[in-house]
């Protein structure tokens, strides 16, 4: 599954979420839960603006099922105090949100979970 995130912080001006991106891709790229991380710097959305239509700063990262918890905890206990913009992706299914804390942030495993569960059950 891909999960790409990136801070929520209006006021954070474009070469700040770039450190952002820079700073934190290297700390993917060393976790044993990140199969493969990368920066995104451009996808579409059918959120248009509200979404992640400008996407400096965010990044993405591959992680298998048995992973996600503790991702999210390496999550958790980074971001817990930044707002986040987050997508989930498994197939062809998604869903974006916002976390503005720790608690928002675990939402992450239900939605994956989630869509786990429809991409099963032949929803893909």
């Amino acid at each position: 599954m891909q999960i790409t995130f990136g801070q929520s912080n209006p006021d954070l001006e474009e070469h700040e979420r770039l450190l952002f991106s820079k700073r934190v891709l290297s700390e993917l790229r060393d976790l044993d839960q990140v199969e493969h991380a990368e920066r995104t710097e451009k996808e579409a959305s059918e959120f248009g603006e509200k979404g992640f239509s400008t996407l400096v700063g965010f990044l993405t990262a591959e992680v298998t099922l048995p992973n996600l918890k503790a991702f999210i905890n390496w999550m958790g206990d980074r971001f817990s105090d930044q707002p986040m913009k987050v997508k989930v992706k498994v197939g062809e299914q998604e869903v974006e949100f916002e976390a503005r804390s720790q608690l928002e942030l675990a939402q992450l495993e239900e939605v994956a979970n989630s869509l786990l569960a429809k991409m099963s059950a032949g929803g893909a």
